[in-house]
């Protein structure tokens, strides 16, 4: 199933468990680092450096670009890492998480709570997943390396869902 970023935040119910899409549309990366500036940021009253409300994120750190290319490799990272994190993200109103491997309990109830999804990235094609990026600038966190985060436009990456909201 081919599905937009944009409409996948509108409904997620639109999707279950199990099931294979291709998404497109803009999504943001953030890792460990990238998640704890963003936490703290918010501690602070501050303002996070993309709109959180309806967001995608991609739990990756993308290689440098090879001249010509848009990005490096980008495959997804362990998401349990991003698990401390991810109840506040949700309760910002970041609806997508994509990254691989299993979530914890905590996490799977506070994705149903807000009716968010868990995407799973399939781990060792980062080559591949790369093709799929049309569109990649850092815009927060230049100092954190491949642990900056990039807004991608990805078309038709291809995802398996991994948490449904229900």
């Amino acid at each position: 199933m081919k599905i937009n970023v944009k409409d996948l935040v509108l409904n997620t119910s639109i999707i279950k468990a199990g099931q294979q899409i291709f998404l497109s549309g803009t999504i943001y990366t953030a890792r460990d680092a990238a998640h704890a500036k963003l936490i703290k940021m918010l501690e602070n009253g501050e303002k996070p450096p993309f709109e959180l409300k309806n967001s995608a994120i991609y739990y990756c750190g993308p290689s440098p670009a090879k001249p010509g290319a848009i990005i490096g490799a980008c495959g997804p990272t362990t998401s349990a890492r991003m698990d401390i994190f991810t109840p506040r993200m949700l309760e910002e109103g970041v609806k997508i998480l994509i990254g691989k491997g299993a979530r914890k309990d905590f996490v799977t109830d506070s994705i149903k709570k807000n009716k968010a999804i868990y995407l799973t990235a399939t781990g060792g094609v980062a080559a591949l997943l790369s093709k799929t990026v049309k569109q990649a600038e850092i815009i927060a966190f230049e100092d954190l390396g491949p642990e900056a985060i990039y807004k991608l436009e990805v078309e038709n990456m291809p995802l398996t869902v991994g948490i449904d909201c229900n």
